[in-house]
């Protein structure tokens, strides 16, 4: 089991979800319990990327915020957007360009609006010198390819809540991304694949994640009544990654924590002594 103070942190929580409205203090106090230290709260609209923003000033140095258009919003997109994002990429809370990217699963906006969405925030990232948080789903071959073209001129990229196919995480890998691993990893009906795979992840590119309130592990016990996922169930998934993995959990909260506090720049947090 993983020591009471091991730090962790989540790369991905929308805790700019309405289900936390209403006790987010103490979602955030149950995540400090379990080790969970820092969580990066993500944007994916131009409203939750603002709202995502104010949360990590209430919180210093607790939360950190993305600033993105998630493809489901691509249609939604325009001049005016871009300018705010281009000044939400300033703030020094705001640690990456995200969530963007392709969705055509479920193809919220068309297809060709997403490809020009993408590319602008792959700019913004380009021109804000900030790393990239990414979502792809069933998108890979565009994806991929508009992603290839831009690599080289952002400082780093994480290919979040990773799901596919060993050859697509192979082409990320190969392009120096780096992969985020939520509870999905949990999940015996879709996730089994994965376990194989986060094998092949090198430490210094593995990050983990809850994508709360989505995705709770489907193998923490007891379930909770609310099915509400939480940072605090970062630890479950640590526990089950180490697993896969076949070394020790602390190997991997230490290597996955010291991992992401270099891809958005934060200083070490040294384990409050027992």
């Amino acid at each position: 089991m993983l020591g009471q103070f091991m730090q962790l942190l989540d790369i991905g929580a929308n805790l700019t979800h309405e289900s936390f409205r209403h006790d987010l203090d103490a979602v955030l106090q149950r995540a400090h319990a379990q080790g969970v230290s820092r969580m990066m709260v993500t944007g994916a609209s131009l409203d939750g990327s603002t709202h995502a923003l104010a949360l990590a000033r209430a919180h210093p140095d607790t939360l950190f915020a993305t600033a993105g258009v998630h493809p489901h919003h691509a249609i939604d997109y325009d001049d005016a957007t871009d300018g705010h994002l281009r000044e939400l990429a300033l703030d020094p809370s705001v640690r990456a360009i995200g969530e963007t990217g392709l969705d055509y699963n479920r193809n919220y906006s068309p297809q060709d609006v997403q490809l020009r969405v993408f590319e602008r925030q792959l700019q913004i990232a380009v021109d804000a010198r900030k790393p990239l948080f990414l979502h792809q789903r069933d998108a890979h071959k565009d994806f991929i390819a508009l992603l290839r073209r831009y690599r080289d001129k952002v400082p780093a990229a994480v290919v979040h809540c990773f799901t596919d196919s060993g050859d697509a995480l192979r082409d990320y890998l190969a392009l120096d991304c780096h992969i985020g691993i939520t509870g999905w990893i949990c999940d015996e009906r879709r996730g089994t694949h994965l376990r194989e795979l986060v094998r092949g992840i090198p430490a210094n590119r593995l990050m983990i994640e809850t994508d709360a309130p989505y995705l709770l592990p489907r193998t923490v016990r007891p379930q909770p009544a609310h099915r509400r996922n939480e940072p605090m169930y970062l630890r479950h998934i640590c526990e089950e990654i180490a697993r896969d993995r076949g070394e020790p959990v602390e190997i991997t909260a230490e290597n996955s924590t010291a991992t992401a506090e270099a891809f958005f720049g934060l200083p070490a947090r040294d384990a409050p002594q027992q």
